[in-house]
């Protein structure tokens, strides 16, 4: 394998993903469509998904685990009265429920699911189990047991009530959150079964639908100049970090891996922040007495 060839190309291009197409897939064209060398992605959605998917180019792959772990809001629709063996649309009917809830019922049912909570992944997700994905020894027909993991949901709303077999909601939540995993344990706690048949990512750290490229219109300025019109700075990705700034000194400094001197105006001693030099992001580090002692350093 010889060195992918293409473009020193850093920044942030957002998709509104459609439904039908894997992640990877989206990473994958637009990296070609920008002619980049490198390209990552943060948060990956199902295919059937839709919404921002947040693409990182060249350096700002580097800030992805910042946007990884920034919330993130979604609307989904739950189908009501039945279960599938994947907890969305895709998979087989395995349960089914004549019972119906009443909005109020559903209102209250939310309330547990809010907060800080403990999640099972569902059976068919990405988590390594002894090494291997989830999915694959699902669909060999195996049942596991998923150790539940923490996740913080800040808010969990009834968007609407279309019919009684389907309930619209809004989550906000932080890194790691299955809406599967909430469709299915909001069947169980109304003891009617559910799965999500529609899913849709509003927002995701910074970065929002709203703003986002369709994927025909990648395809449409693909290998032209207008195309990186819709490049953003990849100091988006660091949003949720405080900034410092670099003394000229410190910026050299940082640039070869070693601590640099930094004015802070927002970053406490012992916080995550990243540098910036004339506006452009040097390092992210940690921020100790006028220093920062960088772990991540941006080629410029």
């Amino acid at each position: 394998m010889g060195r992918r060839k293409g473009r020193d190309i850093s920044g942030w291009v957002i998709i509104d993903k459609p439904a039908g197409l894997t992640s990877t897939a989206v990473v994958n064209k637009v990296r070609w469509a920008f002619d980049a060398k490198k390209a990552g992605h943060a948060g990956t959605l199902d295919p059937e998904a839709t919404g921002v998917l947040a693409i990182a180019l060249g350096e700002a792959t580097k800030t992805v685990p910042y946007i990884t772990d920034a919330m993130k809001a979604y609307r989904f629709t739950v189908r009501l009265g039945q279960a599938t063996n994947t907890d969305d649309a895709e998979g087989e009917v395995i349960e089914t429920s004549d019972l119906r809830p009443t909005d109020d019922d559903i209102r209250q049912a939310l309330l547990p699911l809010t907060g800080d909570i403990m999640q099972v992944p569902p059976q068919f997700s990405a988590v390594k189990i002894d090494g291997e994905r989830a999915y694959k020894r699902a669909r060999d027909g195996e049942t596991m047991e998923i150790a539940a993991r923490p996740l913080f949901v800040e808010e969990l709303n009834m968007v609407s009530r279309p019919d009684p077999d389907h309930v619209e909601l809004e989550m906000v939540c932080g890194k790691g959150g299955y809406v599967r995993s909430i469709a299915r344990d909001l069947g169980a706690a109304l003891g009617c079964f559910g799965y999500v048949v529609s899913l849709r990512r509003v927002w995701s750290g910074p970065f929002e639908a709203d703003e986002a490229m369709s994927l025909e219109l990648v395809e449409q300025l693909a290998r032209t100049p207008a195309l990186d019109e819709w490049l953003r700075p990849l100091e988006q990705g660091l949003d949720d970090l405080p900034e410092v700034r670099c003394t000229p000194e410190g910026a050299a400094k940082l640039r070869n891996g070693n601590p640099g001197m930094v004015i802070s105006s927002d970053a406490e001693y012992g916080d995550e922040a990243w540098a910036s030099f004339e506006g452009r992001a040097v390092a992210v580090g940690i921020y100790r007495a006028g220093e920062l002692h960088p772990n991540r350093v941006f080629v410029p």
